[in-house]
């Protein structure tokens, strides 16, 4: 090994406390925050749901201009009309993020009728919550295309112009079971899984390019009409997340440039646990918990 290379391995772990040292220090200082009135803010899913919400909370944060996508006209036309009468600039387009060719038109569309998107939320997700068995092959196939391969086109879409611009955010709304999966919901976790890695991989591969950042979020189970009849055990101890919470904390987590936000924060001891824990105890979590059970009654959108 030469001088350099045991150099830079006596230095790492030095590296590596610095960091943490840094990071312990700045959760108690106020952080500086990006200034949205300049950004141009693309949704997908924005027509309901936690897509609405964020919609919302970009518009009262002060961002220039909305575009929302998603795949029913009536939602995304109320959702516009809903921002528009907050004063903030809004526009929707009908656009299923599983079909590339529509998301590469579309996005083209955009650029022409409304500018550069500066910031891209994926949040478009679908869950049709049965087991492998009882799936039907299109529905798995579903799932993957919105949850996963969506964030390929999307991004693939906007993120050159913001690397040329050195101005831009790709943000993810994920879940914490990407991390922790359940049964009865086997399409939807192994997508949101794949779209954590998506996130994770590009996260590390903007680390280089200044003034483009990426923040995943993973929230708990969120109170939207998506897992409607989801039941958790001890609703007390878990109680689902409001949708208006959850674009909240996402909204200041690009505004804080935050990489990956856990909702609520006590999930940090989840993703502790399944890192320490044998798995005969994470099955004995699962089952104190009701996991096994809490898809049984799910109806899902109406």
């Amino acid at each position: 090994m030469d001088l350099k290379a045991l150099g830079c391995v006596v230095l790492l772990p030095i590296q590596i406390f610095y960091y943490i040292v840094k990071t312990t220090v700045c959760w108690f200082l106020p952080s500086r925050r990006r200034d949205l009135t300049g950004d141009v803010v693309l949704i997908t899913g924005g027509g309901r749901g936690i897509g609405r919400h964020l919609a919302k909370e970009f518009a009262v944060r002060g961002a220039k201009k909305l575009i929302l996508w998603g795949r029913t006209e009536k939602c995304l036309k109320e959702a516009c009309e809903e921002i528009a009468l907050m004063g903030t600039e809004c526009h929707y387009f009908v656009c299923d993020v599983a079909n590339r060719e529509e998301v590469y038109k579309q996005a083209k569309v955009v650029r022409e009728k409304v500018g550069d998107v500066t910031i891209l939320v994926n949040n478009a997700a679908v869950v049709h919550g049965k087991s492998l068995l009882d799936s039907d092959d299109d529905a798995l196939l579903k799932s993957q295309h919105i949850n996963t391969m969506g964030q390929f086109w999307t991004t693939k879409a906007f993120l050159p112009r913001m690397l040329e611009l050195q101005n831009g955010h790709v943000v993810c709304v994920n879940s914490i079971l990407s991390l922790s999966p359940i049964p009865g919901a086997i399409d939807y976790c192994t997508s949101k899984a794949s779209s954590l890695a998506f996130m994770e991989s590009l996260t590390l591969g903007l680390l280089d390019c200044p003034g483009v950042g990426c923040t995943t979020v993973l929230p708990f189970h969120t109170n939207t009409e998506m897992f409607q009849g989801m039941r958790v055990r001890f609703p007390q101890l878990f109680p689902p997340l409001k949708p208006e919470v959850v674009a909240q904390k996402t909204v200041d987590a690009v505004r804080t440039n935050t990489a990956f936000v856990y909702l609520p924060w006590t999930m940090h001891a989840l993703v502790i646990l399944k890192s320490i824990l044998p798995q005969s105890a994470l099955e004995e979590i699962h089952k104190f918990s009701g996991s096994y059970t809490c898809m049984n009654t799910f109806k899902g959108r109406t």
